[in-house]
């Protein structure tokens, strides 16, 4: 007997427990009876909002889905402008669900389905607002124009999906790798164009530069010498003026000390041989005393 109470208390105790669930916060709850969506009298999907709530026991069964608000941030897909250039751009989602029985209906309960379905229905909104629009206009400022577009285009998930698409952003809008980097190798090229440009200038400028200084100093150097020769030319006129005045006033003397000098310049060296005549000029002085005295 008291085995047979025990069994009824466990009994009733799984039976009462197998009876109720609880949606947590954030939460929302739908009902299966028999693989089956329950309905309500009307005929709708019911979805159970975060509490206790009860359910047959063994028959009913109960799937839990996330009513918080969801982000889709995948990698950056890539679009074509209206002048058939690429972009990579990379844009999130911030989504949740308020239809739960069409959520379910549509992608089976599954997040991920809803991720990938809500995915396409955004770019499909982002690939016509970048197909309509140049690169300059999409980088000048008109960003938020395509988030407008692309948010008002995703709207329609609500009926389709039973999501509501809270916002749309585009973080980053680039370039395809390929494309950048031959864009690079371009630019690179034009900014070594400019520099070698500049370099030639600059080589121009200092070979000019260069040649005029060069010119200024041979001018320079003529100049000074043009000078040094008028000056040494003056010095030699001055010398012969001086030297011709002390002639004219006694030219007996200016001989005697011309020969004492050629003959100190003649015999400075012992090593000196003079062959001359004896009765030569150059011995005048030498020979004839007598005029020295006098």
């Amino acid at each position: 007997m008291k085995n047979f109470i025990i069994i009824v208390v466990v009994a009733v105790f799984l039976l009462a427990t197998s009876s109720v669930f609880v949606v947590f916060e954030g939460q929302r709850g739908i009902v299966f009876k028999f693989q089956k969506i329950k309905r309500d009298d009307t005929g709708e999907m019911q979805d159970f909002a975060p509490g206790l709530h009860f359910k047959i026991p063994f028959i009913e069964t109960v799937k839990k889905l996330d009513a918080r608000i969801q982000t889709l941030d995948e990698a950056p897909d890539r679009f074509v402008t209206s002048e058939k250039k690429d972009l990579m751009v990379d844009s999130f989602v911030k989504w949740r669900i308020v239809d739960f029985s069409t959520f379910y209906l549509r992608t089976s309960g599954s997040i991920e389905n809803a991720r990938a379905l809500l995915k396409q229905k955004v770019n499909n909104g982002l690939r016509t607002e970048f197909g309509t629009r140049t690169i300059k206009e999409i980088v000048s400022g008109d960003r938020d124009s395509i988030m407008a577009k692309a948010l008002e285009s995703a709207a329609s998930s609500r009926e389709d999906l039973g999501i509501e698409v809270i916002d749309v952003r585009i973080k980053a809008i680039n370039l395809p790798t390929e494309v950048s980097a031959s864009i690079y190798d371009r630019m690179r090229a034009e900014r070594t164009a400019v520099a070698k440009e500049h370099r030639s200038k600059g080589q121009e400028q200092s070979e000019i530069i260069r040649a005029t200084i060069d010119a200024k100093v041979t001018v320079m150097l003529a100049t000074a010498q043009r000078d040094a020769f008028e000056v040494r030319g003056e010095g030699d006129a001055l010398a012969a003026k001086v030297y011709s005045d002390s002639y004219k006033k006694d030219a007996e003397f200016f001989n005697f000390y011309r020969s004492l000098e050629a003959y100190e310049k003649s015999f400075s060296s012992k090593n000196d041989i003079l062959v001359v005549k004896p009765d030569n000029d150059f011995f005048h002085y030498l020979k004839d005393s007598a005029k020295v005295k006098k």
